[in-house]
């Protein structure tokens, strides 16, 4: 494989820069994928492109206001500002951030937020171009009041007081990601009573979304790149759950491309479904054998992304790069918030 095999043509007016209203407008392209045949059709379709025995399993992370301006003092002299994304807490106030621009900040540098009332120190770039950062107080408190939403730089425009809801999933329950699980944007309340009345039964796990989601690629060979972990859990009632659908014979369906990987990580370690929480570093690629996912609803990602990488491990990446090449000229919305895909 080269980085080269999951690239696509994608006109930039495709990319979505506004959701859809409602969410559940948005259209739906559903992949067959072993026979590489695909239907077009709406989100509000789900349920009939659904059997009642399928568990639909959804990510219930919450973004967080992790996106922060501040001003940086340079240990020689100087200031600068620069836009922080909090990506990661390590222990008590010792964070990995993504700086923008980061080439000019130097270990020893401090930046200061807002009234001073926060403050931190740069310490070494790590792996995937994170930095160090250790913070005086408490981030997540800060963040909530003046902290701002993570939305993509593709999206390519200043964040508005409708995107505190828009960017977030109606099931948002655990504070803790810097992206949205952005397949989860489509759902309505009538789409889950929809699904419900078909006895589809729903299922919820948490992974908080990060950087390893997002951080791109840089290595010709996609097998060399290393995704970063992410935390993640799985309670004792979705464990069971999920058992029980494996030993019946039922498909699960994983909304988004971070529940797959969440799921296929557990059943890898467990061999089954379990009550446990960690850090998730499953990278899929093309020759994936997956364990334990049966269909997958997701949006239109990125070229030489990771996530594009997962789908096409799902579906064979001739098969998707077709059914995205048939999307673009059938001007589907890309990205996180544009249309999606459903993969059976």
């Amino acid at each position: 494989m080269q980085i080269s095999d999951f690239d696509y043509e994608l006109p930039p007016d495709s990319i979505a820069r506004q959701p859809a209203r409602p969410r559940d407008a948005s259209r739906m392209l559903v992949l067959h994928r072993r026979t590489g045949h695909w239907t077009d059709s709406e989100f509000r379709n789900l349920p009939e492109f659904l059997k009642p025995s399928d568990v639909l399993v959804v990510n219930d992370t919450r973004v967080i206001r992790a996106r922060i301006v501040g001003r940086v003092e340079r240990a020689s002299g100087g200031t600068r500002q620069a836009e922080i994304l909090f990506a990661a807490r390590l222990n008590n106030n010792l964070w990995e951030v993504l700086c923008r621009p980061s080439r000019r900040i130097r270990s020893g540098d401090r930046i200061i937020f807002g009234d001073g009332a926060l403050q931190g120190v740069f310490g070494d770039t790590v792996s995937h171009g994170l930095r160090l950062l250790q913070v005086n107080s408490s981030v997540e408190e800060f963040l909530d009041v003046h902290g701002h939403i993570p939305l993509p730089p593709y999206i390519s425009r200043q964040e508005t007081s409708s995107d505190a809801a828009d960017y977030q999933t109606i099931y948002a329950r655990v504070p803790g990601a810097v992206a949205a699980p952005t397949a989860g944007l489509h759902f309505t309340e009538s789409i889950f009573e929809a699904l419900r009345k078909k006895g589809i039964k729903i299922v919820n796990i948490t992974l908080h979304v990060g950087a390893g989601t997002f951080i791109p690629v840089r290595t010709e060979d996609p097998a060399r790149h290393v995704l970063k972990p992410e935390r993640f859990h799985m309670a004792k009632e979705a464990a069971s759950s999920l058992n029980s659908a494996l030993e019946e014979g039922r498909r699960i369906v994983a909304v988004g491309t971070t529940t797959t990987r969440t799921l296929e990580y557990i059943a890898a370690r467990h061999a089954r479904f379990a009550e446990c929480s960690g850090e998730a570093d499953l990278f899929i690629l093309p020759g994936y054998q997956f364990k334990v996912v049966g269909a997958i609803l997701t949006n239109f990602h990125l070229p030489k992304s990771t996530l594009i990488m997962l789908v096409s491990a799902f579906a064979s990446r001739e098969n998707l790069l077709a059914a995205y090449k048939h999307a673009v000229e059938r001007h589907y919305r890309f990205y996180s918030y544009g249309d999606c895909m459903l993969i059976v």
